[in-house]
């Protein structure tokens, strides 16, 4: 058997067990709309016994199918973790900080499909998972909290250890409750995991007070639930298809926008069957990153303030603009006002409360992405709707020729000579990973956007980033989060100097759980977006985003001190053996790259200005030569002249 035969069998055993996966993620999603465990429910052994309320939770838990927690101990939970101690089923995972341990669980939901499971102490415990629960609640992540509090008879005392996470998460979770009676356990838990994962999932707290924990109780676990007051709506209103579908057979020039509710509800087949089937071209958010392979044609990729700019020009000139499963971020439509000028606009979205909140649609349907996206399909073919005339879509095609995110002869030769190019690091980083059986995450920042802008994707669920709230440090928590539920891919983390360091400690946790990850730093000795906002719009005025150059620390030996394998880089010859030798390591490996620190992201929009408004698009026609411009059809000069243009720009850089 020749060395390609073998390749070709081990791409289509990667295909067939990720169409597995697939299935397997459709199959839950099922069960959670009918309101069932996903795990044996009342069929358990502990089913009918006399329990204590520790004992209760893990034997809910294991009722739940869950088989992860990650967490961390706390004299408020140690009942619940003397409980845990003696389960079969349910595997630990011990972070270094309760926040790795959420954005662990977040990582682990974001990649399986399942519902993330934190466990926590209470006070500094319990507040520590808050940056993690707000970024999981951003970017509707199905997590469940699970945080020991005080007993009941003296909450509100200030006791020791004592704070009202309930009262401090309200505005940051989809629901919450507080224990008031061992009667109510097991049904707080299976209202729990059905509010978490239905409708537009999102994270659940339940605060238990350790006298409950230690009361007894005969178990029952719910095998249903129904909540009168929450009722998701999964169907969209047939005369609102109807309507949809006849925009999209007469419109010129449609454009699909897909978000991260597309990748949530699973509607990639059916979003690409639009496309395909219509000629509609497809901008993502970063959340929507994989809801279309990357190779597909009809994908433009990334639109908005990094996007390119043959992206966000389809949405300046279409006269259709479908979203689906967007919440058109400000990240997205820059200037709203400005925002898609000549189209009508469809928004399809499970929550109501996204439906004209930023922009005011002529079709607004609210329902689940790929119920929704299916039905506007059929209509279609029952209309024999016509695809789009193909002058659209050459025009955005000659758009994508000549401005590309970048060009090898761009990137290595005209700003920085001999130095490494991100976008170069990190288009080799995307061809050397098997697309069926990868995952990347990121951290924060400019080597987000480049990470976005370069990295591609043939599938949902394998491009993990902090949206909505822009968390640096969730990236490599998360990674190890992904790893631990989808073992057999490789996981790699695109992380910053300043991102990585925000929770460093788990590498720790990814060492003792033989957890494989791989992290690629893009180190600029900078807070890389705050120190390119600083240098375009507010006169170089490099106001405490300089990091210490020589390295504090040296990423190297941090590697070495925690059982990784790490190396640094800094000439371009380096850049392929080096992620070769990242990517074959059998333990966790840190690979620390050097890129100039003026280093920026292009293209992009100003804070405030219009998607269309774009510095530093690269221009193939001119040679290869980033320009500053004033709406897509003029040519002012090199990038470095936006830098007075754009000194009054209002809006901060913020946690990136």
């Amino acid at each position: 058997m020749t060395d390609k035969d073998k390749g070709d069998i081990a791409e289509k055993s990667a295909a067939d067990k990720h169409a597995a996966s697939v299935a397997e993620k459709l199959a839950r999603k099922q069960i959670a709309i009918e309101g069932k465990p996903f795990g044996p429910g009342s069929h358990t052994e502990y089913e009918g016994k006399t329990l204590t309320g520790a004992q209760a939770i893990i034997a809910s838990l294991e009722a739940e199918g869950v088989d992860t927690i990650f967490g961390y101990p706390g004299g408020q939970a140690i009942k619940i973790y003397d409980a845990l101690y003696d389960s079969k089923k349910i595997h630990h995972v011990l972070a270094r900080h309760e926040q790795g341990a959420t954005h662990m669980a977040d990582g682990y939901a974001r990649a399986t499909g399942k519902v993330g499971v934190v466990l926590v102490t209470s006070g500094p415990g319990a507040t520590n998972t808050v940056t993690g629960i707000m970024t999981a609640y951003m970017d509707s992540v199905p997590l469940v909290v699970i945080t020991g509090q005080v007993t009941r008879g003296v909450i509100g005392t200030d006791s020791f250890q004592e704070s009202d996470i309930v009262g401090i998460t309200i505005p940051i979770v989809k629901h919450s409750f507080l224990l008031q009676s061992i009667d109510e356990l097991t049904e707080t838990f299976r209202k729990a995991f059905y509010i978490a994962s239905t409708g537009r999932p999102g994270p659940v707290l339940i605060d238990v007070p350790s006298d409950i924990s230690g009361e007894k109780v005969v178990f029952h676990y719910p095998d249903s639930i129904s909540i009168p007051s929450y009722k998701p709506t999964y169907r969209g209103n047939a005369r609102q298809v109807k309507q949809a579908a006849a925009l999209i057979a007469k419109a010129k020039k449609p454009l699909l926008y897909a978000g991260g509710g597309v990748v949530t509800s699973h509607a990639c087949t059916e979003l690409t069957e639009l496309a395909e089937g219509m000629n509609i071209p497809v901008v993502t958010s970063l959340m929507g990153k994989g809801a279309m392979p990357s190779s597909n044609k009809f994908n433009l990729g990334p639109v908005g303030m990094h996007g390119s700019k043959y992206a966000n020009m389809a949405v300046t000139e279409c006269d259709l603009l479908i979203a689906v499963g967007a919440r058109f971020s400000d990240r997205v439509t820059g200037k709203v006002s400005e925002f898609a000028p000549h189209a009508k606009v469809i928004h399809i979205d499970i929550d109501p409360a996204e439906i004209g909140k930023i922009i005011n649609p002529v079709v607004p349907i609210v329902g689940d992405a790929k119920v929704v996206l299916g039905s506007i399909n059929e209509r279609l073919k029952k209309m024999d709707a016509k695809p789009v005339d193909q002058k659209w879509w050459a025009d955005v095609q000659s758009w994508r020729e000549r401005w590309p995110f970048y060009t090898d002869e761009f990137a290595n030769t005209v700003d920085y000579p001999n130095k490494i190019a991100p976008e170069i690091v990190l288009s080799k980083l995307s061809d050397k990973l098997d697309p069926n059986a990868s995952i990347v995450t990121t951290e924060v920042g400019q080597h987000q956007m480049w990470a976005h802008q370069n990295i591609r994707r043939e599938h949902a669920r394998t491009f993990i980033s902090s949206g909505g709230a822009g968390t640096m440090g969730f990236g490599f928590p998360a990674a190890i989060g992904a790893k631990i539920g989808c073992p057999d891919d490789e996981v790699v983390c695109v992380a910053g100097d300043g991102s990585f360091q925000m929770n460093l400690q788990e590498m720790a946790t990814a060492i003792v759980e033989h957890a494989n990850v791989k992290v690629l730093i893009i180190d600029n000795h900078a807070l890389g977006m705050v120190y390119q906002w600083q240098s375009l719009f507010y006169n170089k005025r490099y106001s405490f985003t300089k990091l210490p150059d020589p390295d504090v620390p040296d990423f190297v030996k941090l590697a070495d001190a925690y059982g990784w394998r790490g190396r640094r880089i800094s000439l371009p010859e380096e850049v392929d053996d080096a992620l070769d030798e990242m990517l074959a390591s059998d333990v966790p490996y840190l690979l620390d790259v050097v890129i100039p620190t003026d280093q920026t992201v292009y293209p992009m929009v100003a804070p405030g200005a219009a998607i269309d408004d774009i510095i530093g698009a690269l221009d193939v026609t001119l040679g290869g030569v980033r320009v500053t411009e004033k709406g897509f059809g003029s040519h002012s000069g090199h990038a470095n002249d936006a830098e007075d243009e754009e000194d009054d720009a209002d809006e901060e850089g913020g946690d990136e």
